[in-house]
């Protein structure tokens, strides 16, 4: 008989993959394809450009519309630099805690789905369950809108979408939009004697820099303290920059990426505009100087926000599942806005602390794998009903 793996067992697998963003997840990929196979289950990937990175989806149950999907992504946060008491990619329990990349972030719940979907199909479903497994969560939220295009070709479409990012198994059913721009400056070197004359890509880019600390600024002033998010108003950041040769030379070149989280209220579209708009006023400056200077603008992503639905399955079905009467929004960005967008009604509910994401030593408490191994018998227990 094939091999069952526990919750537990499949977090150990999983967790031992290095899948930080900027490599391969194929291995990973090819594991669980193997293990979902050796259960009668077949999988279907959805490749990015390069070929070196999948998603990958599956479905347990009759073959009709209506189901569930439990999703969650695949690549994980670099470790680079973060001081880490313990191996990041071997799971270690101590003290309640299971430590490792991923742990929280979001492998935890993926093992829990994945111990489902073989379950669903060991024990008969009469509403199917779905598998969703991103690539390029960690980078943007890129592999999840082409995952769920890619879907709609080999799987019924189902009616509701789990994204098990950490809430400690609350629910979350709204949180914030998000947009990014990779920005590339090209500026004019000459002697930083007679800078005037030339452009420096750095303080080019500084400009737009200040201009973000000010609409941040303005945003915080006329926020809404009614509203739930934290901060209650849209925020823009720029988290890393690079640029320039030498101390005396006006900088050739500067990069950096520009993003905003933008509440409800204040579209993705919006903010985009303005971000274009005020690019464009200091590329004229930069033009004015030396004409064969400017701005190169990549739009990097384009997350929508999840809203509240009214009346929602997803919300409906967690309510029974965890017996949870409250709601909450967070400020990060998920996968759910990309499903809802897509026309599924979506809820983010996992286990582990958001506040755990990305930092060494990365952990989630035991007690939330063991309370998602009920709530996943509860759901399959539901499914079995139909």
């Amino acid at each position: 008989m094939t091999q069952v793996l526990s919750p537990r067992a499949l977090l150990e697998k999983l967790v031992s993959f290095p899948t930080v963003s900027r490599d391969s997840n194929l291995a990973l990929v090819d594991w669980v394809e193997d293990y979902l196979g050796s259960h009668g289950i077949s999988c279907h990937r959805d490749y990015d450009p390069t070929g070196q990175k999948a998603s990958l989806y599956a479905h347990a149950g009759p073959e009709v519309a209506g189901g569930v999907i439990l999703s969650g992504h695949t690549d994980v946060v670099p470790v680079d630099g973060q001081a880490w008491v313990t191996d990041p990619f071997s799971v270690v329990e101590k003290d309640g805690k299971l430590f490792g990349r991923g742990t929280c972030d979001m492998k935890g719940f993926d093992a829990l789905a994945i111990w489902a979907l073989v379950e669903a199909h060991r024990r008969g479903v009469k509403r199917p369950l779905q598998l969703c497994l991103s690539r390029d969560e960690e980078i943007g939220c890129t592999g999840a809108p082409p995952m769920i295009e890619a879907m709609q070709a080999h799987l019924p479409r189902a009616a509701l979408a789990i994204i098990g990012e950490p809430t400690e198994w609350g629910i979350v059913n709204g949180h914030k939009g998000g947009v990014g721009f990779d920005l590339h400056f090209h500026g004019y070197e000459v002697h930083s004697s007679i800078a005037y004359t030339g452009v420096s890509a750095i303080m080019e880019g500084a400009k737009l820099i200040d201009w973000a600390n000010r609409a941040n600024a303005e945003n915080a002033a006329k926020a809404d303290p009614s509203n739930a998010y934290d901060p209650p108003y849209t925020t823009l950041h720029v988290g890393m920059i690079q640029g320039g040769t030498a101390h005396n030379i006006t900088a050739k070149d500067c990069t950096f990426v520009l993003s905003a989280r933008t509440i409800p209220a204040e579209p993705n579209a919006e903010w985009a505009a303005r971000i274009l708009a005020e690019i464009a006023r200091i590329e004229d400056g930069m033009k004015a100087v030396r004409p064969d200077t400017g701005i190169t603008v990549t739009p990097r992503w384009d997350v929508p926000g999840l809203k509240a639905e009214q009346d929602g399955q997803a919300e409906a079905l967690i309510r029974r599942l965890t017996g949870e009467n409250g709601t909450s929004v967070v400020s990060y960005g998920t996968e759910a806005g990309q499903f809802q967008a897509a026309g599924y009604s979506a809820i983010v509910c996992g286990p582990g602390n958001i506040a755990q994401a990305h930092q060494p030593n990365e952990y989630m408490y035991v007690d939330q794998l063991t309370r998602g191994e009920d709530f996943m018998a509860r759901l399959l227990a539901m499914l079995q009903e139909g």
